[in-house]
């Protein structure tokens, strides 16, 4: 199985820090940046950050629907780690400032991929498909941010 990877990334005019505490807010603003293509959004524990469980389902593709139960953690200053306890998939969010009131966000999902020509075809289309999906995620984040 050969690691597949998404990333995407995003310049928003906000300082670091209040984008971090947007992203890390589980129990308010994390459902308001959430496209269609999250379903079920649920906080389990926690809700704010390190120590959140949150659950959703996230349909990929029209056949592809994954339903993820995350565990949140802060291994760093402005880095947001979710592990998906139903799969070996990790998305993780660092906020960088980006000169005067402006920040950087990049997403960076990982999992295990599968073998055989099914592999292929994940490792060639999933990430730009993820891809999308979070710069959907990213410009609701912007538009929140920088009201």
């Amino acid at each position: 199985m050969a690691q597949v990877e998404a990333t995407t990334e995003r310049v928003v005019a906000a300082d670091a820090e209040t984008v971090f505490d947007t992203i890390a807010d589980y129990s308010d603003t994390r459902a308001k940046l959430l496209p269609e293509h999250f379903s079920e959004y649920e906080v389990r524990e926690g809700g704010d950050g390190e120590g959140t469980l949150v659950h959703w389902k996230l349909q990929a593709t029209s056949k592809r629907v994954r339903d993820c139960l995350l565990e949140v953690t802060e291994p760093t200053d402005g880095e947001l780690v979710e592990k998906d306890r139903n799969s070996s998939m990790v998305t993780t969010w660092r906020v960088t400032p980006a000169g005067e009131g402006k920040s950087r966000v990049v997403v960076t999902t990982v999992w295990n991929g599968a073998g055989g020509i099914g592999g292929f075809f994940e490792r060639t289309f999933a990430p730009k498909g993820l891809a999308r999906i979070y710069d959907l995620v990213l410009a609701k984040l912007a538009a929140e941010v920088e009201k």
